[in-house]
């Protein structure tokens, strides 16, 4: 698991900012993961900063306003920048977009986290990280969500409060009511609460309500909420859902619970009280399956895995 978040963001461009430099007249950001580490770099290097789109159209952002027009004569040297390069698609639609505009500005390309083997496609890079690799800009947006566990509160909703949490009408109310936090725009393999059974249509309908998707949805299977603070096995019954499947990732807001599931499943915990990642214990196995051990078999299960997928496409 190759995790950055945007502490790591901002640390990797302060470490390395020397790379860039000074000469450029104009920052600009590919949307919308660039946009975050080019409004970083603008800040670092002192230098006006916008977007692909707006760039086209000739706009710049200026302090209090936005889309005021700039003199074509003001800038020549302008740096691209993106979050990342993977496979490069990305990059070279980019490149395509601003064709027309190469004879008119030298243009240089940047990326702040590449793959191993992908370094020359840029001019500019900050750190290699391969895959699997999530970034905390991008991870409720990320394709592999159904191969990964989400708790509910403090991770989709707000937790109740201590005069709500009355395991009655009360909590009822919030459940239905709850104000929605980290909602993904993937669908989610397993959805793991400590809210009990009894409360399953009620927390189905929030689900719905706030559009969220998933396949299932794993309660604790207790009469109340006496019965479940005697428990007191909230880590275990959310590792026991993590466990169940070849699940890559726990999405839990607790740090201790964090911790507890982490070190019972032996696989990373994102913990979205501070959007670090747990993953002191790691399985043999899982180790295997994300390439940090005899990373050869992973290439060729991902070969023979895209080979499937092409000939399924062609049966179409």
């Amino acid at each position: 698991m190759n995790y950055r978040n945007i502490r790591d963001l901002n640390n990797i461009i302060l470490k390395r900012l020397s790379i860039i430099p000074r000469d450029f007249d104009l920052i600009v950001g590919v949307p919308r993961s660039g946009m975050l580490p080019a409004n970083l770099l603008s800040l670092y290097l002192n230098r006006p900063y916008t977007d692909i789109h707006s760039f086209m159209n000739g706009h710049i952002y200026k302090a209090g306003a936005r889309g005021q027009f700039f003199d074509i004569k003001q800038f020549k040297k302008i740096l691209v920048v993106d979050d990342s390069v993977a496979s490069g698609a990305a990059l070279q639609e980019c490149k395509e977009n601003l064709k027309e505009l190469a004879s008119q500005f030298d243009i240089k390309y940047c990326a702040v986290y590449v793959i191993p083997g992908k370094e020359k496609t840029v001019d500019y890079f900050f750190e290699t990280v391969p895959l699997p690799r999530y970034f905390q800009w991008n991870i409720l947006n990320h394709t592999t969500l159904e191969k990964a566990c989400f708790d509910i509160d403090g991770v989709l909703c707000a937790d109740p409060l201590p005069e709500q949490n009355d395991d009655g009408e009360k909590y009822i109310d919030f459940i239905l009511n709850a104000p929605p936090l980290f909602i993904p725009g993937s669908k989610i393999g397993t959805i793991v609460t400590s809210r009990l059974e009894k409360y399953r249509k009620e927390t189905e309908t929030w689900l719905k309500a706030n559009n969220v998707k998933y396949n299932d949805l794993v309660m604790l299977d207790l009469p109340d909420m006496e019965a479940r603070q005697k428990a007191n096995n909230h880590g275990g019954h959310k590792a026991k859902a993590y466990m169940a499947k070849p699940y890559v990732l726990f999405v839990e807001s607790e740090l201790t619970q964090a911790i507890q599931i982490n070190k019972i499943a032996k696989k990373p915990v994102l913990c979205t009280a501070n959007f670090e990642m747990i993953f002191d214990s790691e399985s043999v196995l899982y180790n295997l399956k994300s390439g940090k051990y005899l990373p050869f078999l992973r290439k060729y299960a991902l070969k023979v895995r895209n080979k499937i997928k092409q000939k399924k496409a062609v049966k179409k």
